[in-house]
């Protein structure tokens, strides 16, 4: 029988831009965190996979814990880019801990923000998350990935942001600060940009999405069209999920808190403070699993 209660607990929130990584037990709660490497599965699992065991290794040494007890712990892992729930089962298989689950980082993020109550979430960081939890039944939309999705995300502003200076130069449309400003950041060349592109990760798209919205609010037109179009689809995704004027409403991420001022007053009437972040959601998670799965020894 194992000793639930003295069990390590693992929660890993992972995207494109980098993973965090958090360990405890059920007793003390979160002891120890890291925070490592990209770890989106989508774009490069094998990268991703080494980068969340690298970073938990991290967060074991920094709280004392000999790697050694990580292979009894029980996991969960929040990670962008887990598809299905065949993904889901092939990727936990490749994590050395005794119970290992592992979902895309929409569940996580919701259970995390609205401490396991009903509501609705737009997280919105280098991916976008728009997820709902009503009657404790879990609902989400889009977050199909940066090439096909994701849009108001930081990744797709910085990358909107990058077309727009390209429309810019080729005269469609007339340049402003902040497409001289990210042209700049090219040395004044196009072709740098397009050379760029070719190898781009979302995280490197979105590196340039704070000069977008701090330009949408000082009112730069090309800025404000970006940011207004992000809104627009925030707006479409809470429409999906059946969100009501007053719903409870959470804005997260890197991006996500930046839209506030941008979404109908009646959209965010009924805006409220996050109670955690993905990874307290993860963390939760696996308290459940470790619950279910053990027996705590009296």
């Amino acid at each position: 029988m194992i000793d639930s209660s003295h069990t390590l607990i693992i929660a890993v929130d992972g995207g494109g831009t980098g993973c965090r990584a958090a360990i405890g037990t059920m007793v003390s709660g979160v002891l120890a965190r890291a925070e490592g490497g990209r770890a989106n599965m989508a774009t490069d699992p094998e990268r991703a996979i080494k980068n969340v065991i690298a970073t938990v290794e991290d967060a074991a040494l920094g709280g004392g814990f000999s790697l050694g007890r990580l292979t009894n712990a029980a996991a969960h892992l929040g990670l962008a880019g887990v598809m299905n729930e065949r993904d889901a089962s092939r990727i936990a298989a490749a994590f050395p801990y005794r119970h290992t689950a592992v979902t895309d980082d929409r569940p996580t993020a919701l259970n995390g923000a609205l401490g396991g109550k009903d509501g609705f979430l737009l997280s919105v960081g280098t991916g976008t998350i728009a997820a709902a939890r009503t009657d404790g039944v879990f609902r989400s939309v889009g977050g199909w990935g940066f090439h096909v999705g994701d849009q108001a995300s930081g990744s797709w502003i910085g990358r909107e942001g990058l077309r727009n200076v390209l429309l810019c130069h080729d005269g469609f449309f007339a340049h402003s600060y902040l497409t001289r400003a990210l042209l700049a950041k090219f040395n004044d060349d196009p072709n740098e940009i397009v050379a760029f592109s070719m190898s781009a990760k979302p995280g490197d798209y979105g590196a340039f999405a704070p000069d977008v919205v701090e330009s949408a609010r000082a009112n730069d037109p090309v800025g404000q069209k970006i940011i207004r179009a992000g809104a627009d689809h925030l707006q479409q995704c809470l429409t999906a999920l059946r969100f009501k004027a007053g719903d409870a409403l959470c804005l997260t991420g890197g991006v996500g808190p930046h839209y506030a001022c941008f979404l109908p007053p009646e959209t965010t009437s009924g805006l409220c403070e996050r109670r955690g972040d993905a990874l307290d959601g993860a963390f939760n998670f696996a308290l459940t699993q470790l619950g279910k799965s053990t027996e705590v020894r009296t």
